[in-house]
């Protein structure tokens, strides 16, 4: 079993190094015995712009990368499992993860998870995001109306795609694109982009 607190304490200091902010770390794949179809998520962005480039991508997954195996040679088990390392940037329909993000993407369409049940037994909630009130998320659940938890309460939360979430978000920046010409490098920029749609 992946230990994502000490996963993340290797993590951030290389996205930080490159002047972003760690928006996620995931570990999700298979669990039949002897599949190894696991996946280690990096999601990550640059505060200036809300997302990453894929040269950007590119730099952290190999600083990550590198990191990781100087953990693994000091005998450090990370993963147990075989896995695949996927660095991103959030995309539109972001998960929403720390507090910030809920201040920052009030008034728009969310979907939650709630590890405990609120107002009328609801775990899984759908609605708007209204902000905080100190470090309690304030939330217009459409079946339930307003109803408050804090980031512990979260088992998952993403923004739902929507005409004003799009308005409101910044161009997907694909400039760098060109760059990546050899086979190798253009199924990355594919599977990139695909984590974007």
């Amino acid at each position: 079993m992946a230990s994502l607190a000490r996963i993340t304490e290797i993590v951030e200091p290389e996205v930080k190094a490159l002047g972003f902010d760690l928006v996620r770390v995931l570990v999700f794949g298979k669990t039949e015995v002897g599949d190894e179809d696991h996946t280690l998520q990096i999601m990550a962005e640059n505060p200036a712009t809300g997302q990453l480039l894929l040269g950007e991508c590119a730099a952290l997954s190999r600083r990550i990368s590198d990191r990781i195996d100087e953990a693994e040679d000091a005998g450090e088990v990370l993963i147990e499992e075989a896995y695949r390392l996927e660095v991103s940037s959030p995309g539109i329909d972001r998960p929403l993860t720390r507090l910030k993000d809920f201040t920052n993407w009030a008034g728009h369409e969310a979907r939650v998870m709630l590890v405990n049940p609120v107002e009328g037994n609801r775990k899984s909630l759908h609605g708007e995001l209204v902000g905080l009130e100190g470090e309690t998320v304030l939330f217009d659940d459409k079946k339930s109306g307003r109803v408050t938890f804090t980031l512990a309460d979260i088992q998952s939360a993403k923004l739902v795609l929507t005409d004003r979430l799009i308005a409101a978000s910044r161009p997907l920046d694909i400039s760098d694109a060109d760059e990546f010409e050899d086979e190798d490098d253009a199924d990355d920029v594919d599977a990139l982009q695909q984590q974007e749609d």
